[in-house]
């Protein structure tokens, strides 16, 4: 099985939507898909997701399935520096990296500027509701690798959001959360590639294939979006 994680294309924060670039994206993000053989789609409730979607969803005639848990994170804030209320994905990574040793999926949650902000209570929820989709899917998570249910060749695109994104592949790839946050940026659009490499009989472990893949834009000459990055992006 394959997974697709896909950013929504370029958006329009204010208005709850994307650009009428971010439309351009998505057209040519579901021709890339339909060349990728898409089985299923999964989608955020949110606009900005749906209607990156729909050009895709559409294209190759595959009716969505809109699932709660694929929104964007609400209220994973923190102050950094203090008085500086940012998501938490976007804290300073100079700040990580003079942090030693670097946390851990087991501490970060006791270390400012984590402390007592009850992500660790809402990280294990997105973990439950992580681990029922892919046992939905054949797999199931048990300490840190997944035991094969029933096989699954299926390439399945899920339409989602940063936050959520980089979140979540640190639950997939047992990466330490922090440093995804701060290491790793999804582009608008972009496609991640998580192929469950399945070894033998009985165990699959997700393998990232390809990170924030925007290749559909090189192809069609469209601008890339920095939607996301806060600092000298030019």
């Amino acid at each position: 099985m394959r997974l697709y994680i896909i950013r929504h294309a370029d958006p329009d924060y204010e208005n709850g939507t994307i650009t009428p670039e971010g439309h351009l994206e998505a057209k040519a993000l579901a021709e890339r898909l339909e060349d990728e053989g898409i089985d299923e789609i999964f989608c955020s409730p949110l606009n900005r997701a749906i209607h990156t979607m729909q050009y895709t969803a559409r294209r190759l005639t595959i009716k969505p399935a809109i699932v709660p848990w694929f929104k964007e994170l609400e209220d994973w804030d923190v102050e950094w520096p203090p008085g500086n209320r940012i998501a938490a994905w976007n804290v300073h990574g100079e700040w990580l990296r003079q942090t030693k040793p670097y946390p851990t999926n087991d501490n970060w949650h006791h270390m400012v500027p984590y402390l007592n902000r009850g992500l660790e209570v809402k990280l294990r929820q997105l973990h439950q509701e992580s681990d029922q989709f892919m046992e939905s899917l054949g797999y199931r998570r048990e300490e840190g690798k997944y035991r094969i249910l029933r096989s699954n060749t299926r390439k399945i695109a899920i339409f989602c959001h940063h936050g959520l994104g980089v979140t979540w592949l640190s639950h997939l790839l047992e990466l330490p959360l922090p440093l995804m946050w701060t290491g790793f940026w999804m582009a608008p659009s972009s496609v991640t590639t998580i192929l469950m490499d399945e070894r033998s009989a009985q165990w699959a472990v997700p393998r990232c294939l390809g990170f924030s893949d925007i290749s559909h834009l090189y192809k069609t000459g469209l601008p890339i979006s920095t939607q996301g990055l806060v600092a000298n992006v030019d």
